[in-house]
């Protein structure tokens, strides 16, 4: 069993950034994929971006460019790193490990971006 929390949502402007961490309970050097999902009113969760324990890493075409996902295995903490943020943005984030066939998610955060 794998516990994710996450942390670092809030409220910021457009054209600001943000940093969301995940923590899990386990070694991320043994998870497989770990990714970012995002849930905004109305909408289908979608795969904002994910790494793979060999540290692949891709992308939803809406955040090329403005967001980086990375992991510290010592940390055992996926980061997101949001840049540029756009209102569309909006949405509440959620963490995603995966190994086998095995799926865990954290509890989700929500980023607003408003002025």
């Amino acid at each position: 069993q794998v516990q994710l929390v996450e942390s670092g949502g809030g409220l910021v402007q457009p054209g600001g950034s943000l940093r969301l961490s995940c923590a899990a309970s386990v070694r991320t050097s043994t998870i497989n994929i770990m990714g970012w999902y995002r849930q905004a009113p109305g909408k289908k969760r979608e795969l904002v971006a994910f790494i793979t324990r060999a540290g692949l890493r891709d992308y939803a075409d809406s955040v090329k460019g403005r967001f980086a996902i990375s992991r510290d295995n010592v940390k055992n903490t996926m980061y997101l790193q949001m840049n540029s943020l756009k209102p569309e943005d909006t949405a509440v984030y959620y963490c995603n490990a995966a190994n086998y066939a095995a799926n865990y998610w954290g509890q989700g955060t929500q980023i607003t971006v408003s002025s």
